[in-house]
């Protein structure tokens, strides 16, 4: 027996932090990055007497993020305390949502698949604990910070499509403004329910929950170490016992936490301070009409209308500012393969460079007319790319760039004839081998021509008069 014997199965729960800029039930900052423990009050602190007051943004972002995911969102849910002991879960619960959640039954199409979504539901975030190796200390920034959670259905069939399912869910919550993809601080992660059976069994193995996931590339290394772990059991005798682990990446291991609680060990009931949240028809109408065009559709769009290869569609689609971009280009220049090879190339490396498109000084009006001015034949390719790098330095335009730093292509005949009869005359042995019928010489001539010119010659208007005069 090995792996290939047996079909893996995997469901994710998603936590998403909300970009709201206050606490879920309180008013207190949610920004990443303060002196432990300033960002609390009595509210989010858990202290006695302290009432909740729920963020209305929250539940907006919630609505919004459901409807996205094709969910049923629900007129009235409910709010429900978890009881479990953290020493950095300062209530003793946590307040989320059980019984009835806010959104339920969506899908998310991942490389051709539906997956399915069981429920969404808001809860609030617990606190963080910080150990030292001598102590081990708390801090309650995090705490009641606004999360969505969302459950897949044990739908996605490999550690691989997990990672990518994670990937799709990630950017399409960025596309909304619901949560900003940060995973090294938190805003995103997940925990991945893993069993194994064989194929063409019926029913499911014995879960296991791998907890607290925040990179994909851990994610499916996680995945695919449990998965051994599990098979090697059945392999052995052993049962599959259900429970929580946790995955140390320096080890690359899963390793037992604990025992997998079921409802009945949180001892949920209704949450007494508040009341159930009722939805006003009016925000789901708005936040409905409001929802942009998704990633998907775009991608396909891009592909029908545009006759964009399925690639460059899902590259220019990843992030909503650059298709955004890529759309007010469009608008106005004519080729649109041309438009996302540079989007795909120079524009992306440049954003990479510079931390984000945000950090670019660049509008598509400027970046349109780069592209004109290759296409005129005033710049090479290889020069656009520098006076690009400038434009975005100091949102200057193209033309004034290409003056100032003497990049303007040398267009006329008579100059380019001059340098063409130079590069001729000096190698005669490789103009007889040229009419012999070595016709991989042009190529030599036009570099030779090309460096006579000092680099600002036009290779296409070089390579005609070569082509002529060489009969």
């Amino acid at each position: 027996m090995s792996v290939a014997d047996f079909q893996v199965v995997i469901g994710l729960e998603v936590h998403a932090q909300l970009t709201t800029q206050t606490k879920l039930f309180c008013g207190c900052s949610t920004a990443f990055g303060a002196e432990p423990n300033a960002h609390t009050c009595p509210v989010c602190l858990g202290l006695p007497g302290a009432l909740p007051v729920l963020n209305r943004r929250a539940v907006t972002l919630a609505v919004r993020a459901g409807l996205a995911l094709g969910c049923e969102v629900k007129t009235t849910s409910v709010w429900a305390r978890k009881n479990y002991f953290y020493p950095d879960l300062p209530k003793g619960y946590q307040i989320t949502q059980y019984e009835q959640p806010i959104c339920e039954h969506g899908t998310l199409e991942v490389a051709g698949r539906s997956i399915r979504i069981l429920r969404i539901h808001m809860e609030e975030d617990a606190g963080k604990s910080v150990h030292d190796g001598r102590h081990s200390r708390v801090d309650f920034n995090r705490a009641t910070t606004p999360l969505l959670e969302i459950v897949s259905q044990p739908d996605l069939r490999s550690a691989e499509e997990a990672s990518l399912y994670l990937r799709t869910l990630r950017d399409l919550l960025v596309w909304l403004g619901v949560n900003d993809g940060n995973l090294d601080e938190g805003s995103l992660r997940c925990d991945a329910n893993v069993s194994v059976m064989r194929h063409g069994a019926q029913a499911l193995g014995t879960r296991c929950e791998v907890k607290n996931l925040n990179s994909y590339r851990f994610l499916q290394k996680a995945i695919e170490h449990e998965v051994v772990r599990q098979v090697e059991r059945i392999e052995a005798g052993a049962q599959v016992v259900q429970e929580t682990r946790l995955y140390d990446p320096d080890r690359d291991e899963t390793r037992a936490m604990r025992s997998k609680e079921e409802a009945h060990d949180y001892r949920y009931f209704p949450e007494p301070d508040l009341l159930p949240l009722v939805l006003d028809d009016a925000l789901v109408a708005r936040e409905r009409a409001e929802l942009p065009e998704l990633p998907a559709a775009k991608a396909k769009r891009y592909a029908a209308q545009l006759g964009l290869p399925a690639y460059d569609a899902s590259v220019l689609t990843a992030d909503r500012a650059l298709s955004e971009l890529f759309d007010a280009c469009a608008a106005r220049y004519p080729d649109a393969k041309k438009l996302s090879n540079w989007f795909m190339g120079e524009l992306s490396r440049l954003i990479n460079e510079r931390g984000g498109l945000q950090n670019l000084k660049l509008d598509a009006q400027r970046l349109v007319e780069l592209l004109a001015l290759v296409d005129a034949g005033t710049v090479s390719a290889n020069a656009a790319k520098q006076v690009l790098a400038e434009m975005v330095e100091g949102g200057e335009r193209a033309q004034p760039i290409v003056e100032r730093r003497g990049l303007a292509q040398v267009s006329d005949v008579a100059a380019l004839e001059a340098a063409v009869d130079a590069v001729l005359a000096a190698n005669p042995d490789n103009v007889a081998r040229y009419r012999a019928g070595n016709g991989k010489l042009l190529g030599f001539f036009v570099g030779q021509a090309l460096k006579a010119l000092g680099g600002k010659g036009n290779p296409q208007r070089v390579s005609e008069l070569l082509k002529q005069k060489l009969g």
